[in-house]
């Protein structure tokens, strides 16, 4: 099975904490759009004949932000060039702003049946805060909307660790979202990317830099309201009752090869990376020409190990120390056991049925751990 990512690089205004590529201006968007069809149609072989397409993701930026006939031809594009299964995943992100009663009903529509709803807060100060275009009135509509128009499988976007998110506020968060009966929810901790401008916000002293142990904190309550709400935690930041897993997210923590298209995107084939230049003017000119504008790595096997450790840790399926040996060898399975030990005996990893886990303990330090057990020659 594989994946296709479509990156739409436009949105309303900037939020404060991204450092996602996008543009505020919708100026270039028919040639935009133009430059898309003609890559859709470069990338066709990207994947072997045989492959089976089994999730569509449409991401940014803001999607939302394009007309239906915009998505209905994106979509048409995708089918026609590519193997997309009958029952693919086919998931659209969208702010709650764009989520009109009028636009949920042409979703419901289309082929799109998976909605990724960027709600981050149901309070309208951290909304301020995070400069987000929508209020929190608008978030709860945007959810009830799309229910009531037949949409089952929603995930919504919410943040915790802001300055201006007590503890209080954040478990009143999570209880509203398990009241609108969502089945999936996606919770990350803030970070402060460079060049953005909440980095230069907290550089001015306009704001408060982000409180680790807040952080830290939130995250406990954030695992222990899912799990008394019989929600999976299938991955660090990802929560869904059974049968809502994102098969599409699923597909880049289980290492499954994908194809990312329009500017910024990434793409995968188990053995290179690569990825598109980040700049909507380039890459539509460069497609205007019939080329690709992109970067592309041959990965070694120590960089796809470390791949491997990073993204398999951080889920439900552990990292398998079967396939370790199976593909890297006996050196980097010894490497790997070597510096989970440590891990192991402060109850941080679990070592069961020959795969490694991180326990709730091990999740507040995923990163740094999985970092120690990478392999630096």
């Amino acid at each position: 099975m594989a994946g296709i990512y479509i990156h739409i690089p436009f949105c309303k205004q900037a939020c404060n904490y991204c450092d996602f590529h996008f543009s505020t201006s919708l100026m270039n968007k028919d040639a935009f759009m133009k430059a898309l069809f003609k890559e859709i149609e470069i990338q066709k072989n990207y994947f072997p004949s045989s492959t089976e397409v089994s999730t569509v993701y449409l991401g940014g930026g803001t999607p939302s932000l394009l007309s239906k006939f915009d998505l209905l031809d994106i979509i048409n594009a995708v089918k026609l060039n590519f193997n997309i299964l009958p029952n693919a995943e086919i998931t659209l992100e969208a702010n709650p702003d764009d989520l009109t009663s009028e636009k949920i009903k042409e979703l419901k529509e289309s082929p799109i049946n998976r909605l990724s709803i960027g709600i981050q807060s149901f309070y309208d100060e951290d909304l301020r805060f995070m400069n987000r275009a929508h209020s929190a009135t608008e978030a709860l509509n945007a959810v009830k909307l799309a229910q009531d128009n037949g949409f089952e499988n929603i995930t919504i976007d919410l943040i915790y660790g802001t300055p201006t998110l007590t503890h209080h506020k954040w478990r009143n968060n999570l209880q509203i979202a398990f009241a609108l009966n969502i089945k999936h929810i996606s919770a990350y901790c803030l970070t402060v990317e460079p060049k953005t401008m909440l980095a230069h916000q907290i550089k001015t002293g306009i704001t408060k830099n982000v409180d680790e142990q807040q952080s830290a904190e939130q995250f406990e309550i954030l695992v222990d309201a899912m799990h008394a709400n019989d929600f999976v935690q299938y991955e660090i930041s990802n929560f869904c009752k059974d049968g809502f897993y994102s098969k599409h997210n699923s597909n880049y923590w289980l290492k499954e090869n994908y194809l990312g298209l329009g500017p910024s995107a990434h793409s995968y084939n188990g053995s290179s990376r690569q990825w598109n230049i980040s700049n909507n003017a380039l890459y539509i000119k460069s497609l205007e020409n019939g080329e690709l504008n992109f970067e592309k790595e041959e990965l070694t096997k120590e960089q796809r190990y470390n791949e491997y450790i990073l993204t398999s840790l951080r889920t439900i399926w552990g990292a398998n120390l079967t396939i370790i040996e199976q593909q890297f060898g006996k050196e980097y399975l010894n490497h790997c056991l070597s510096e989970a030990d440590k891990y192991i005996r402060s109850e941080s990893i679990l070592n069961e049925e020959n795969k490694l886990f991180l326990t709730d303990k091990g999740k507040l330090f995923a990163d740094k751990i999985s970092s120690e057990l990478f392999k630096i020659e």
